[in-house]
């Protein structure tokens, strides 16, 4: 790499920002945020919760406070902040206080981490949008919270819908995840 394209892409670099969601099992949430443009890189991985460096089963066992989550690196010149809220909130159920479809426990609860004051502006608007659309008839259940230590998941974990693309077509069928976003979001069309 020239000196000059180092400082091009070190300049780069400092102009990325990133967003942290938790909507439930991270290899569904992983595929529809590194279809945008302007996404460079998402993570599967554990934030908010009280213990360092989990392990995947540790965090399975709903004691260590964690959420399932995604960190998302991207450049806020070619997407925003406003466009990844909508393609959070448009693959969740954000009514449900207590997982997501077939998943249950506290580490597949929903919740928007903000980075700074400028994202929990847009997050709170964005979630007082979505309750006063009407589209549900309960009470929208995610939370926004502050960011928290975020600790990539498995290796194993990461890209899953690309590395087994049928058992993740078969446990976003099988969970409900997948007829759930096509029926809310057909009645919107």
């Amino acid at each position: 790499m020239t000196q000059q394209a180092g400082k091009e892409a070190r300049g780069k670099k400092e102009t990325l920002a990133v967003a942290t969601f938790a909507g439930g099992c991270f290899w569904c949430m992983e595929p529809p945020f590194e279809e945008l443009e302007g996404v460079v890189e998402v993570v599967a991985g554990y934030t908010g919760g009280h213990v360092a460096n989990p392990t995947y089963e540790q965090v399975c066992s709903g004691t260590t406070g964690h959420y399932e989550a995604v960190q998302v690196t991207y450049d806020p010149e070619r997407v925003s902040y406003r466009q990844l809220l909508e393609v959070f909130w448009r693959n969740i159920d954000p009514t449900d206080p207590g997982g997501q479809f077939a998943d249950r426990g506290p580490q597949y609860r929903t919740a928007i981490f903000y980075h700074d004051e400028a994202q929990r502006r847009e997050a709170e608007a964005s979630r007082k949008a979505l309750e006063e659309s009407g589209l549900f008839d309960r009470p929208i259940a995610t939370q926004i919270l502050p960011a928290a230590p975020f600790y990539p998941a498995e290796a194993y974990h990461q890209d899953y819908y690309k590395k087994c693309p049928l058992p993740y077509q078969r446990y976003k069928v099988g969970s409900g995840r997948a007829a759930f976003l096509e029926k809310m979001w057909q009645k919107q069309k």
